[in-house]
Formats: structure tokens, sequence, C-alpha cells
């Protein structure tokens, strides 16, 4: 059964894509479930909180640099990534708020499973997460306040409300279940991820069918947008860390950790406080950077695999 739900996660980007081509065409499949977003999105960081312990915060202490810099990169460089595309390929203002949500968001707890795919350091990478997570709680709704308040107003008290509710409370209630009862979720924990997968692809498929008529319209350029995106963020993540001499198996994680984002995130804050048509970005890139992600982890452990010595 492991075994099973094993490849069954591993498979997300499949299952992202089937469904959100299933969406796309069959829209009135998923359109009735619109208002399970925001809940589906606290049931994947609850998830997530359940894999943790308070022990994992030690992390931030023992590896501080790295920490920082993993975070100050992400939160840095993907909304001015996202900006600058946007503004670049001249794309509409509800696809430009959409891209700046998606860029100051956190990182994606997806990117936790492509480290282990590539080899990269886990532990790293969910202290990584687990800290812009947190931090996201006053840094996400700033960032999108510096790069779009000239152009819309945005509710910032609203918006760290809605990330405390949505990813702070979920996770740290997730820890806490796990530290109180850890040896009794021991044979469940397997579960877990096949949980959140289900909840991020029914996430995308739900989008994909609310913004069907949106897609039509705007779609080619705002995936190269979202493509360009990602591809930026894996890219300047993985040199940037290369170029402060971290060896290559923490470089590939702090890559992966900038590239994805915690776009389900930006989905739900532009559906709660811009409009459908900006959860678009965040949509296109929950399937995008899953996709690219898994290419990349398969690219890097097969480098792995032809570089390692024989016996």
């Amino acid at each position: 059964m492991k075994r099973l739900i094993s490849n069954i996660v591993y498979l997300f980007p499949l299952w992202a894509v089937i469904f959100s081509v299933l969406a796309y065409f069959q829209p009135q499949l998923f359109c009735r479930f619109k208002s399970l977003i925001v809940p589906l999105l606290s049931v994947v960081m609850l998830g997530m909180g359940m894999t943790l312990s308070w022990s994992n915060f030690k992390e931030v202490f023992q590896n501080p640099a790295t920490i920082f810099i993993g975070v100050l990169m992400q939160f840095l460089l993907m909304p001015f990534f996202a900006f600058m595309i946007s503004k670049g390929l001249g794309l509409p203002l509800s696809a430009l708020i959409g891209m700046v949500l998606v860029g100051s968001s956190p990182g994606g707890t997806a990117s936790n499973v492509v480290c282990y795919l590539a080899g990269a350091n886990v532990a790293l990478s969910i202290t990584l997460t687990m800290t812009s997570t947190l931090l996201s709680v006053l840094v996400t709704p700033i960032l999108t306040w510096i790069y779009m308040n000239q152009t819309v107003p945005v509710p910032v008290g609203k918006m760290l409300w809605s990330v405390l509710q949505i990813v702070l409370a979920p996770v740290l209630i997730g820890i806490t279940i796990n530290s109180l009862f850890e040896r009794h979720l021991k044979n469940l924990k397997s579960v877990f991820p096949l949980v959140s997968v289900t909840a991020i692809v029914v996430i995308i498929a739900i989008i994909v069918a609310i913004n069907q008529t949106q897609i039509q319209t705007m779609g080619w350029m705002l995936c190269l947008g979202v493509i360009l995106h990602n591809g930026l963020g894996l890219s300047a993540g993985y040199w940037i860390s290369r170029l402060l001499h971290f060896d290559v198996r923490t470089s590939r994680t702090l890559s992966i950790e900038v590239g994805m984002q915690n776009s389900g995130l930006g989905v739900a804050l532009a559906i709660q406080h811009f409009s459908a048509a900006a959860a678009i970005p965040g949509a296109i890139f929950s399937v995008w950077h899953n996709l690219s992600g898994s290419i990349l982890a398969g690219i890097w452990r097969s480098h792995q695999k032809m570089t390692k010595p024989s016996a």
C-alpha cells in the first residue's frame, strides 16, 4: 500500500495535467466547488505540519547563513522577476497582480518532494519551506503592497489575516498534533502526502474550470510568463548559490526552494482580494512548476548516477 501511495504521489505532475485538461474541457464538473479552494489549501498546510516537529526549527539556527540567503533570494528575486516579466510581456493588470502574488508567496510544499527526487537536502528544504511560510505572514502582504500599491489598492490587513488563517494556523496545529501523537500517527504519515496531492490537484482543476474563458483569451502569453518566472527562479537560485560557494547539493536545494512557490496561496489570495482572473497565473504556475521541478529532479538524479564512481 505504501508503495502504491508513493507512486501516486510521485506522479503528481501527471494528475495535475490530466485534471487541468479535464477541467478545461468540462468546466461544469468543477466550477461548483469554488468555495472549497481555501479549505483544501488549509488541509494541505495541516498535512505539511503533521509531517514536522518542533525540532525542525533547530535547523534554522544550525544553518543560519544558508537559511537567510535562501529566504532572501526567494522573497527578493521572485516578486521582482514576476513584475518585470509581466511588464515586459505587456500582460493585463489581472495577470500582473496574479504573477506578483505568486512571486510574493512562500516556498511550495511540493518542493520538499522534488528535493527528495533530486537527491537534494530534504531537511534544509523543509526548514526553508517552514521559514518562508512563517515569514509570509508579514512579507507577502508587504511585497504585494510594494509592487502593486501604485496600480491597485492592496488590502494589507485582510491579506495578513488570510495568511494567518490559511498558512500559519494549520501548520502550527499540524506540528502540535504530530508532537503529541507522533507514535500513534506513524502508520498514517504515508497517507498525508496523498491527501495533500489530492487537495492540490482538485484546487488546480477548480481554478482552471472557473477561469476557462480567460485562459482561452490570455493563455499563451501568460503561459510564457509563468515559464520564464519559474525558470529564472530555478536558475538564479542555483547559480547564485554556486557563486556563494555552496556545495552542489545545497545549491540544488536552494534552486528548487526559490523556483517553486506556494502558488495555491497566491490563488487563494487573488480570489479573496482581487478577482478570479488574477488567480490564473497561480493556477498555471501550480501545474508548470511541478512539471519543471520533476523534470529537473530527474535530470539531476540521472547525473548523480552517471557521476557516481563504480565500486
